[in-house]
């Protein structure tokens, strides 16, 4: 009996092990946390080779499984999964992101780098943080995103930002580098920003140095989205919303002009009548504006091909009257591969309408706007043009009414252009890969402006501002860049640990522009808007550069864990003459992965890397042939009793003309903690630019027209620190991120060759140069007299000016500046430094939630310690010499029975409105720029029949905290210009409603 029990035993336990080791089929979908299914995710049975991947539905099925095996689900950009087995025959999968997985790519020049083994200094800002904002010029979105990075916005629709990377390095164009899908471009404006996946921004040599002539002030990598593997999605956007400006100059309303105008011994001679309007100018010239953008795109993919289309309207009216910016674009991605072979192509088109901000008489509209009197009214039926401005005999002024000068004439910018590529890829053997690439860059401008006839000067037989004939201008740009790009590239790992790669590289690059402008005037109608028969100019150009370069590249790293990168770079450009035509960029690069090291496992670090480059870099921004000489035409020359058409020499050649080089050097640390939950990096940066290109003016005896000649001349040091931190918590229902950035920039002058000093900016009406550049300063300070109060008396007048004893000019109650360099008067030998224009640091913080179907961003940009010189504040206060509208406070200015010590008096000494410190201000601010929040509808109603449904709201600049008295502390506009406000189109504050919705 015991041996049948025995047995009984052995038996259920044989069948139990019997049952327990069958083999099965099971299956399931993997989806994201959306409940979006994933195609092509891997799902392997952990220590074998089955395995399956997930179709276009998400779904996958797997024979012979155990109940005892455990499966291992992996995505590109999801977190890992094991999954027991066990008794279950179908699963429901939900993959999560990885952050790690998701950051573990980065776009660098011509390839791609795991994020572990970069050594060079790169930012990246990906595509929700791009689309975030409703921008028209994607470099616009890139302001606070990354360190390193100063992007100064305008609020002329269709406008491009100033952009800097690690502040000025130069005394020409220090713009960088813009290179989309492997295309060289001018700058972002003829693309969607909802059409781009990321951009990575290259700082230092190592990562620059491989673009060698054009690498110098850093480069803008942009690559645009591309077809996902799986069903294909049908995704559209919109959003539409409002914008305004409510800032305004406190200027004086008619009672108050008028006691100004008495103070100044000028009095109006206009009927009582006219001195019951009260216009405020400021009103009239600003309104709310309108925008709008629809946004739709395709995606779709195989093992073997992806396709991306795109299609997107947009429609921004301006915050200025008559002013806006109307595009269309498309865009075409795809790629097929063929077994070794891919080929593929990347191609938009661009058409964009810009109603442009106008001037007159080289003063902005806000200019003429703050000066206006206010006692004249906007229009004027009776008038020639139907507007209304002054008279100089009868209003004492004459600032051009800034309505007429916007809304009269009409005309439009209209641009075209074509961006794209077309590359072949051939795997030659394994781990050796050829590819050919084709690149355009084409644009077409085309601009037209037509004035009629007008007379704003309602007075008999003044014509103040007037014109007795229509006027018609137009001008036409169409130019195309064509790159031929040629590499080999070479990946092996050699003994499990050392992996290589070798690149070479020839790249040819080609630009030719052709440009043609007229006008005309027609004396006879207004009906014709064509060219007229009087008056007639005309005249054309063309230009061509040519570029040749050749590209060698190592990358290797030891286990992830010892990296090495080193490069050379050898460039040719017809912007210089044969003798230093060519230039050589060298850069190399070491990093070391600590967080890899055995001392560091199962601690807190799950990064800690160490990294510094250095190298040389190149910068040919100049233009075309100024290494040779050149001749002008246009001349009269007396042959005989008549005159003939005669030519003369135009600029002087310059044989010796070079490259502008840098030398970079970057150290950085990347760290991150507690399985990259808290990240940042800190870098420091020094960049020294040689023979650095600058016009200089050439001596009278040269005989030259241009005046000036180009030569290499002195050196820039610029340096400075960089700060990215992050802390990301995505656990649970309620998620969020933190990320703020920090980065610093000084530049100094170390050489300007046999120069003293040059100056930059000037100030209006002849009062002087704002801005100097001179060895040991800093490039384009600001430069002129410093005040030291308003003299009370005469004895405070005479006190300083005993060089000149009795003088009359400056008296009591003019500004007393002070005589720095002992000599008894106040000249232009008493100007000093009175600021820096760039800041001390710039910052953004970017804040992300997530509760449920919600979502919440913040996100907020700064300058700090940037001075501002704002001559609108001259033309508020210190423009009293003469009668025009201003602050209220020339109301409180200095009289003997107001000793005011802030505003001098009126009309008061010429010395009064010279470039001084009166007119510089802090200029930092702190700016929301964008706060959102989205709900994302989900549930058996909306998943029938969509991917995703969100709906969101946002407002833009709502909040800016500044001391600043302009209309906008946010000022730059090229190196000599940057910090100075001459009236400047102010950012809009703005509010929008969007939709999102895939299928």
């Amino acid at each position: 009996m015991m041996k049948f029990k025995l047995l009984g035993m052995l038996l259920a336990m044989f069948c139990m092990q019997n049952a327990f080791s069958q083999a099965k089929s099971i299956s399931g979908t993997v989806s994201d946390v959306g409940g979006v299914p994933l195609p092509g995710v891997s799902v392997i049975v952990e220590g074998t080779t089955n395995g399956a991947s997930t179709d276009f539905d998400g779904n996958f099925t797997l024979q012979n499984v155990n109940n005892g095996d455990q499966l291992v689900v992996t995505y590109i950009g999801m977190a890992t999964k094991t999954i027991p087995v066990g008794s279950q025959n179908t699963f429901a999968i939900t993959l999560e992101e990885s952050l790690e997985a998701l950051d573990a790519i980065v776009v660098v020049g011509y390839g791609a780098q795991s994020r572990a083994t970069v050594t060079g200094a790169i930012s990246t800002v990906d595509t929700d943080e791009i689309s975030a904002l409703p921008v028209t010029n994607a470099e616009s979105a890139l302001e606070g995103r990354a360190p390193g990075i100063t992007v100064v916005n305008s609020g002329v629709p269709g406008s491009s930002p100033l952009v800097l990377i690690r502040g000025l390095g130069t005394f020409g164009d220090n713009s960088p580098l813009y290179v989309i899908d492997g295309v060289i471009v001018g700058n972002l404006s003829g693309i969607s920003p909802s059409d781009i996946e990321n951009v990575s921004i290259l700082k230092d040599a190592s990562t620059t140095a491989i673009y060698g002539a054009r690498g110098s002030n850093g480069v803008v990598l942009v690559t645009t989205k591309k077809g996902k593997k799986g069903k294909g999605q049908l995704s559209f956007s919109t959003y539409a919303g409002f914008q305004r400006n409510t800032e305004r100059y406190n200027t004086m309303n008619t009672i108050e002009y008028l006691q100004h105008a008495g103070n100044l011994g000028v009095f109006p001679n206009r009927p009582l009548s006219t001195f019951k309007i009260n216009t405020n100018y400021q009103d009239e010239i600003f309104r709310t504006g309108l925008m709008q953008n629809y946004n739709m795109n395709y995606s779709a993919g195989t093992e073997n091909s992806s396709q991306f289309f795109s299609g997107e309207y947009l429609k921004q009216e301006g915050i200025i009257v008559n002013t806006g910016f109307e595009r269309y674009s498309f865009r075409a991605n795809s790629s097929f591969t063929t077994g070794k072979l891919t080929v593929g192509e990347s191609m938009s088109i661009s058409f964009g309408e810009q109603s442009p901000e106008r001037e007159g008489g080289g003063r902005t509209l806000i200019t003429h706007a703050i000066k206006a009197a206010p006692y004249l009214p906007v229009y004027n039926s009776n008038n020639d043009g139907g507007f209304q401005g002054p008279s100089s005999s009868a209003d004492g002024q004459d600032a051009e009414n800034p309505v007429r000068i916007q809304t009269l004439p009409t005309g439009v910018n209209k641009t075209l252009g074509i961006i794209g590529n077309v590359y072949a890829e051939l795997e030659l053997l394994e781990g050796l890969t050829a590819k050919t690439q084709v690149g355009l860059d084409y644009f077409t401008f085309d601009g037209s402006t037509f004035t009629p006839t007008f007379n704003d000067d309602s007075v008999e037989g003044s014509t103040t501002h007037a014109q007795n004939f229509a006027e018609y201008g137009r001008s036409h740009t169409q130019g195309h860049t064509i790159m031929l790009t040629n590499s080999l590239t070479y990946n092996t790992t050699l003994g499990d640990s050392h992996n290589i790669e070798l690149l070479a590289l020839a790249e040819n690059n080609k630009r030719k522009s052709t440009n043609f402008g007229g006008s005309a005037r027609n004396e006879i109608t207004n009906e014709l808007i064509q060219f007229g028969p009087t008056n007639q100019s005309i005249g054309s150009g063309s230009s061509q550069t040519n570029r040749q370069g050749y590209l060698g590249r190592l990358n290797y790293n030891y286990d992830n864990k010892y990296i090495l990168s080193a490069s050379i770079r050898r460039d040719a450009s017809s912007r210089f003459g044969e003798n230093n035509r060519w230039g050589t960029f060298p850069s190399a690069s070491l990093g070391w992965n600590l967080s890899k090291e055995s001392f560091l496992e199962n601690t807190a670090f799950s990064n800690l890397k160490i990294r510094g480059s250095y190298g040389i870099t190149g910068n040919d921004k100049i233009g075309d042939y100024q290494y040779s000489a050149s001749l002008a035409g246009g001349f009269e020359y007396p042959i005989g009793d008549s005159n003939g058409p005669g030519v003369t020499a135009d600029g002087g050649a310059n044989p010796d003309l070079k490259w502008e080089e840098t030398t970079i050097m970057n150290v950085g640390l990347d760290f991150g903690f507690a399985n990259q939950k808290f990240t940042g990096t800190i870098e420091y940066y020094r960049n020294k630019s040689d023979d650095l290109l600058l016009s200089l003016p050439a001596p009278l005896s040269n005989g030259i027209n241009a005046g000036n000649i180009t030569a290499n001349v002195g050196s820039v040091e610029t340096s400075g620190f960089e700060l990215a931190l992050g802390y990301n918590d995505m656990e649970g229902d309620f998620t969020w991120s933190a990320n703020l950035n920090v980065g610093t920039s000084t530049n100094e002058v170390l050489s300007l060759g046999n120069l003293e000093a040059f100056e930059g900016a000037a100030m209006k009406d002849g009062k002087g140069n704002i801005s100097r550049t001179v060895v040991g300063e800093s490039l384009f300070h600001f430069y002129g007299l410093v005040s030291d109060g308003i003299y009370q008396n005469q004895a405070e007048v005479d006190a300083v000016f005993t060089a000149n004893p009795g003088q009359t000019v400056v008296q009591p109650g003019d500004v007393r500046y002070k005589d720095l360099n002992g000599d008894g008067d106040i000249t232009s030998e008493d100007r000093d430094i009175l600021a820096d224009p760039y800041p001390d640091f710039t910052y953004g913080l970017n804040l992300s939630a997530n509760y449920k179907n919600f979502d919440f961003n913040c996100y907020v940009t700064g300058i700090q310690g940037i001075d501002i010189y704002n001559e609108n504040k001259y033309d508020l206060e210190a423009g009293a010499n003469r009668l025009f509208n201003g602050s209220k406070v020339l109301l409180d200015s200095w009289t003997p029975t107001n000793p005011s010590t802030t505003q001098p008096r009126v009309p008061g000494a010429p010395q009064n409105h010279s470039v001084s410190d009166r007119y510089v201000e802090d200029g930092s601010f702190a700016r929301l720029k964008n706060i959102s929040i989205g709900y994302t509808f989900t549930g058996p109603v909306f998943d029938n029949y969509f991917s995703k449904l969100r709906l969101y709201a946002s407002g833009q600049n709502l909040i800016t905290i500044t001391d600043y008295s302009g209309l906008d502390p946010e000022i730059g506009q090229g190196n000599q210009e940057f910090g100075i406000d001459r009236g400047r189109y102010p950012q809009p504050k703005s509010v929008i409603l969007g939709l999102q919705v895939s299928f």
